[in-house]
């Protein structure tokens, strides 16, 4: 039995130590370790202040064996996890390589199947009511994997085609495939089977499933697994919204994400509509333009051919010009404000919904924008798919009821100063002020109703809009404030005098020349009208409820974002 020394001062922690008085170890559980059931020796001090070597007390000693054995199973432990592990990369190998001798072909006895899309539905799609009922249509689907799971000799498949999701069960010698066993979500795949109704307290899309007995995936439709799975690349667990952003190709695909985009494919549908229903016509205005419409400090300016040009920044001033022929028209098209704004609810590049109104009144407007708003909420809430994503994403959504609420911009003034609610530099409101976003959201956010906000001062206002003819300090001109976004529309009368157009040009330091072509509006034939804009995707966040409006659009750009 060899002889250990410890010693709590001179010694070391390290395997290259020997035990010796002249290598001695620190600890005695360290020493322990290195050399078990040994004679150990622990330095002491002695009476005239040498060192002196005497035997472990048998408390330290009784621990450092205890806290050996205590390591000896968690070796033993992990040799016997390490060889299960083994055993099951091993089998799992065996599995697979069987897997790929496992040759799948199409049954020619079956019926012939009939191409669906997984929303499907109709007389065409007969289900097989329990094991015993009438067979089911045998249907052929094509999808992508957004779920899968693993049960005994099962896989389900939840498959996803950008119209509807479907429940896929494959059993037997399919789920045994390489394929099925190296299945990855996002993979493409295509699927054959009968179409069956759920098992009883089961759930399922269509409260249905299709029983494969057939797929096919060729090797280039197959998704990463592994470190570059989808589900580690867009996790959004210590991940930040712009990075989020950088992968928005890949996060379009979760549910959320889609689900908006899909109500948005909705809302533009029912803005057609509702304008068709009022005989209202669509135009598509130019994006290249030489003349400003909101203010030259948010103009994107390119040379065009040796000119300079900017980016629109809306296309109201086109429209007016088509009101003589073809009567009251809108646009939805693309606008874009260069500023240098990182809120929630701005883009540098957005989409408008535009419109210029014929022979009407302020109140005409007024009563327009709002019924334009809730018949375009009528139209989504009529169709059952639609109705069911706002509902998933904004379960407390309802038809606004009507009138709106009207405020005057100066009773909006006077609410904020008795609200508390200051301007931007932290002082009560005052005539004048633009009302900002922040005091925007907290009275809509109080108030928590749609609020039209009217005849706000003229020097806050473009060049164009009319004065109000009872007060002259202030423009016929509205803004809709909906909860949780605030603005959302912006709209007025137009100046239609031209006197009071070029009076207007100069008082902002525009050169009416520029706008000729406007300007001739005023001359042949004017008439009183008035138009708005409406941002898509501030409508789009209230009413999917969401935080921001860049998660309202495909591929948001604002400042210092122009990809991917």
């Amino acid at each position: 039995m060899a002889t250990i020394h410890i010693d709590d001062k001179a010694g070391k922690d390290e395997p290259g130590q020997q035990g010796t008085p002249e290598s001695p170890f620190k600890t005695l559980q360290f020493a322990y370790l290195q050399h078990p059931a040994q004679t150990y020796l622990v330095a002491a001090e002695a009476e005239d202040g040498s060192k002196e070597w005497k035997p472990a007390a048998k408390s330290a000693l009784k621990k450092a064996t205890t806290y050996y054995e205590t390591q000896q199973k968690k070796k033993a432990k992990e040799a016997e996890l390490a060889a299960a592990r083994q055993r099951q990369e091993e089998e799992r190998k065996a599995t697979l390589e069987a897997a790929k001798k496992i040759v799948i072909e199409q049954d020619p006895s079956l019926p012939e199947p009939i191409t669906i899309k997984l929303d499907e539905v109709g007389d065409h799609i007969k289900l097989r009511k329990g094991d015993d009922g009438e067979k089911g249509t045998r249907v052929r689907v094509l999808g992508r994997v957004h779920r899968e799971r693993k049960q005994k000799e099962l896989l389900f498949i939840t498959l996803r085609d950008g119209y509807g999701y479907m429940q896929i069960v494959v059993g037997g010698q399919l789920a045994k495939t390489y394929d099925a066993i190296t299945l990855t979500r996002e993979t493409s795949m295509e699927i054959i089977g009968e179409i069956c109704e759920v098992p009883a307290g089961a759930r399922a899309p269509l409260n249905r499933e299709l029983r494969a007995d057939y797929f096919h995936i060729p090797a280039h439709w197959k998704a990463a697994g592994g470190d570059d799975a989808i589900t580690n690349r867009v996790s959004a667990d210590n991940q930040s919204h712009a990075h989020l952003l950088d992968l928005r190709h890949l996060t379009l695909r979760g549910e959320t994400s889609s689900s908006v985009l899909l109500v948005r494919d909705a809302v533009e549908y029912a803005f057609l509509t509702a304008y068709r229903e009022l005989k209202i016509r669509k135009v598509s205005p130019p994006a290249l333009v030489q003349t400003q419409v909101e203010g030259g400090a948010t103009l994107f300016k390119l040379d065009y051919y040796g000119q300079e040009a900017y980016l629109t920044q809306s296309s109201q001033l086109y429209l007016e010009t088509c009101l003589p022929f073809m009567g009251n028209v809108f646009c939805i098209e693309k606008s874009f404000r260069a500023e240098k704004s990182l809120t929630r609810r701005h883009l540098s590049e957005f989409t408008h919904v535009e419109a210029e109104l014929d022979f009407i009144t302020f109140d005409d407007l007024l009563s327009h924008i709002e019924h334009l708003i809730c018949r375009v909420l009528e139209i989504l809430f009529a169709d059952p798919v639609t109705a069911a994503h706002i509902k998933t994403l904004n379960p407390e959504l309802t038809m606004p009821s009507r009138p709106f609420l009207r405020m005057r911009y100066s009773d909006a003034i006077d609410w904020l100063v008795k609200n508390d609610i200051p301007n931007e530099e932290g002082e009560p409101h005052k005539f004048g002020d633009d009302i900002a976003e922040a005091a925007e959201r907290r009275m809509t956010d109080i108030i928590n109703k749609p609020i039209f906000i009217t005849h706000f001062p003229r020097e806050i206002k473009a060049f164009y809009m009319q004065v109000d003819k009872d007060d002259t300090r202030v423009t016929e001109s509205v803004d809709c404030l909906m909860p949780g976004v605030g603005e959302i529309v912006g709209g007025s009368m137009r100046l239609d005098d031209y006197d009071a157009l070029m009076a207007a040009f100069k008082r902002e330091g525009l050169d009416p020349e520029a706008y000729s072509w406007y300007v001739d509006q005023r001359k042949y034939g004017s008439s009183p009208h008035g138009g708005y804009g409406l941002g898509l995707e501030r409508l789009l966040a209230w009413i999917c409820k969401q935080h921001t409006v860049r998660d309202c659009c495909l591929y948001p750009r604002y400042m210092g974002r122009c990809k991917p």
